[in-house]
């Protein structure tokens, strides 16, 4: 995440994402697949990286092989197999959603994963259970505790999609894509930009 200041002066906090020149890797139609969509690649591999089911999927295309591979639905008909997309497809202004993989945190305790509260004070004979989830179920009756507990468990790397992030800047000679507010995951990971 980055800042950058608007013509009032005010200082927003923005995402850079390099979106592209994403080229089309195959177009799905109604004939064939049943559906319509169109598959773009991104981010050239090494040809030695790539098996031969993927070699010979991207040499159709005439393209190298990619890393990155997501099918889009809504560009029927403007694009054919080859063609590249870039930045220009997005406007200063307009409301993206964001889909990534968010930042993986390991197994965490319930405070960290579910925001307790834990005991809140280290008096009344508390030794090492301040961060605790206390009682998680009742006595005989159920005999058994309920799906859905919240407890501490393996938290984050989730596929996660922040609506509506402002687009504040599109940069077409870098391909370059300016977004106010965070997106999910690490620095250099992988996202989806869709309208």
């Amino acid at each position: 995440m980055t800042s950058i200041f608007d013509e009032n002066g005010k200082n927003i906090p923005c995402t850079v994402i390099e979106a592209g020149p994403c080229v089309v890797t195959q177009v799905r139609t109604n004939e064939v697949d049943g559906y319509e969509a169109l598959q773009l690649g991104f981010d050239d591999k090494a040809e030695k990286r790539a098996n031969k089911a993927e070699l010979g999927h991207f040499k159709k295309a005439g393209v190298s092989p990619k890393k990155k591979v997501v099918e889009f639905q809504g560009f029927e008909g403007e694009f054919k197999l080859g063609d590249t997309v870039t930045v220009e497809h997005f406007a200063e202004g307009e409301f993206v959603d964001v889909t990534g993989t968010s930042k993986g945190k390991g197994f965490q305790g319930v405070v960290k994963r579910h925001g307790f509260g834990g005991v809140g004070q280290a008096t009344h004979g508390q030794h090492n259970r301040l961060r605790a989830p206390g009682s998680i179920g009742a006595a005989s009756y159920p005999a058994r505790v309920f799906k859905g507990m919240r407890m501490a468990g393996r938290t984050g790397a989730d596929r996660v999609t922040v609506e509506n992030l402002q687009v504040l800047k599109v940069v077409p000679e870098k391909n370059i894509l300016v977004v106010k507010g965070c997106v999910p995951g690490h620095k250099n990971a992988y996202v989806i930009v869709q309208k």
